[in-house]
């Protein structure tokens, strides 16, 4: 289409509406408006929302693609209105990135303001905001009112936080910082409450951002960006792509249950994405919660957050990157495709995911793009993988995952192996590369290997340590904790090991091998000497003792290491049974000790 689409009606696009032509554009005239729902609209150059009056909106997770490989060439006074909710109430925060800009005349992509997120009343409508007063922390959800004291900015070319506030804006590529709200707003369009509960809908209102966005990034620092479109992105691919960073993306979480503006009640950390050099779905590892001092240190442990699928970034969310060269990575519209937000998709805002299969036949479908990429050629079986926890002085959790990539080396690959983001914490377990320390480690598997494990403490700390989950990994039967100094060998598989630790940084007497030698404590008694099974139907645990071993304790642990119950002195009877009826479904380890000091342990599953 070498001419202006000119309309001065209200235009719903019901189809996918591709135009490919070289001089192809879009342009709304004054007084019209395009709406699309449940769809994707494809243009190949710019958009012209040439008056105030001209409007386009995107509803029911209807996104805009545009093919252009240089800078955004969008112009016009016009806006795009496009939703997306929040996932937490006034005392957290979501991290964002705003898909669109100020609705300035001028060409290209204009700078965000706050004042531009507005609160939803019909589909077609929306009311501005309330802006808080300073000394004002708490927003609310009806009507929606915004305290700008929580909104700040991570830049490439800054050394620490930049306050934003409501009277500065924000650059395209700009990640922010933004507290949810409290209560309420009854308010239902397209099916959805604007509020429902710690889930504020804000309507995303100005220029759609388009074409290449550099995003300065400086050696060492973190950047808050995220995705800069009214569409999803491939953040796998822009990760791969991002050559001046580490290639890994990291999202903020925070425990929803803590109700408190001051700094040292917070508790939350960062989750670390890794697009395994962009294969498949890549990896994700959860946040570590840790509880932070008044001037933001992390001090203790205290929990961990969720696991989610991160392989595609949908409308808003906001993440950081590190950089490894004073420079700027390029977020560009090659990574834009038309993937709606769900676990299923791979595209998860802040929403449980599972590692259950995401697709029948094992591979994406079908994905609309710029790129033009056939992503029907994506494996969605999820990496080989091991996943080790580490209860952390009996509060929080580390989990830490080894993938296995035919193309990783045992060095640090970039858009492969994940960095800690842990300073000074309590405790801390994570992977040894190059003396630096990893969350996710990406290597070659090969049955002799030897994964260095590094832990550090700032004081006498106590250590859980055990497999989570296994995950289309079956090189190997055994994984072993390895303590160099000792010569010990410790199964970790089917139970956890407990490490006391003095203070200090411990980075070479430990190791994850897949060969065992002298084995101890729960190697020491053969499996055969004891029966254990869980009968769910009347709901206990069942011990039989054939032996008649003298067993000195039984005791019940959840998965993550956390005793649930102990029973001692059980003398030598063949049989044995404790209750699980007050137990939650779930994954548990019992373990027996005999009076020779040796003990068995085994993995559960209770269901109730």
């Amino acid at each position: 289409m070498n001419t202006k689409l000119l309309k001065h009606s209200f235009i719903i696009v019901s189809g996918i509406l591709f135009i490919n032509k070289t001089e192809a554009q879009m342009f709304i005239s004054p007084n019209s408006s395009v709406y699309v729902s449940n769809e994707v609209v494809f243009i190949k150059k710019e958009l012209e929302l040439n008056a105030a009056s001209s409007d386009f909106y995107l509803r029911k997770d209807a996104q805009l693609l545009q093919g252009s490989a240089v800078a955004s060439a969008n112009k016009g006074l016009g806006k795009l209105s496009v939703y997306q909710e929040g996932s937490v109430n006034n005392f957290q925060y979501n991290y964002w990135c705003s898909p669109v800009g100020g609705a300035v005349g001028t060409t290209g992509n204009s700078p965000f303001g706050v004042t531009q997120l507005m609160d939803v009343a019909t589909s077609t409508t929306s009311n501005a905001p309330t802006i808080l007063a300073s000394s004002n922390y708490n927003g609310t959800a009806s009507p929606l009112a915004i305290a700008p004291y929580w909104i700040w900015k991570l830049p490439g070319s800054a050394p620490s936080w930049v306050f934003v506030g409501a009277g500065n804006t924000l650059n395209a590529g700009e990640g922010f910082t933004m507290k949810g709200t409290a209560g309420t707003n009854a308010t239902t369009v397209d099916g959805v409450q604007n509020n429902a509960g710690s889930k504020q809908r804000y309507d995303f209102r100005g220029k759609p951002n388009d074409g290449t966005i550099a995003i300065p990034v400086a050696v060492g620092q973190y950047t808050l960006t995220g995705n800069p479109y009214p569409s999803a992105i491939d953040l796998s691919a822009f990760l791969v792509s991002a050559t001046n960073s580490t290639g890994i993306a990291y999202f903020w979480e925070q425990d929803k249950t803590v109700n408190s503006h001051y700094i040292a009640d917070y508790k939350g950390g960062y989750g670390a994405y890794s697009p395994l050099g962009g294969s498949g779905n890549g990896v994700y590892t959860p946040a570590t919660f840790y509880s932070y001092d008044g001037s933001g240190n992390q001090v203790t442990t205290t929990g961990t957050g969720g696991t989610y699928e991160r392989r595609f970034s949908p409308i808003g969310q906001g993440f950081m990157i590190e950089g490894t060269v004073a420079g700027s990575v390029s977020m560009q519209n090659i990574f834009r495709v038309f993937v709606k937000e769900g676990t299923a998709n791979l595209s998860n805002f802040e929403k449980m995911a599972t590692n259950s299969k995401t697709n029948k036949s094992n591979f994406l479908a079908k994905i609309p793009s710029v790129s033009g990429y056939d992503y029907t050629t994506v494996n969605t079986t999820p990496a080989p993988q091991i996943r080790l926890n580490a209860l952390l002085n009996g509060k929080g959790v580390r989990q830490i995952v080894l993938a296995f990539v035919p193309d990783a080396t045992d060095g640090i690959d970039a858009a492969m192996d994940a960095a800690s983001t842990s300073d000074n914490a309590e405790a801390d377990m994570y992977f040894v590369l190059d003396k630096k320390e990893f969350v996710i480690d990406a290597v070659k598997f090969d049955i002799d290997k030897k994964i260095p494990l590094g832990f550090k403490n700032t004081k006498s700390a106590n250590y859980k340590i055990s497999v989570k989950e296994i995950i289309n990994f079956t090189e190997s039967d055994k994984v072993y904790l390895h303590d160099k100094v000792a010569n010990t060998y410790v199964d970790i598989k089917d139970s956890f090991y407990e490490l006391i630790l003095p203070a200090g940084v411990n980075n070479s007497q430990f190791e994850i091998t897949f060969k065992g030698g002298a084995t101890l404590g729960v190697d020491a008694v053969k499996n055969e000497s004891f029966l254990m099974y869980i009968n769910n139907t009347v709901k206990n645990l069942t011990i039989s003792n054939p032996l008649q071993k003298e067993l000195v304790s039984c005791s019940l642990y959840d998965i993550l290491g956390k005793l649930i119950f102990t029973k001692k002195d059980l003398g030598s009877e063949t049989n044995y049974s404790f209750s699980t009826s007050n137990l939650s479904d779930g994954i548990y380890i019992a373990k027996l000790t005999t009076n020779e000091n040796t003990g068995f342990s085994q993995k559960i599953i209770v269901k109730n």
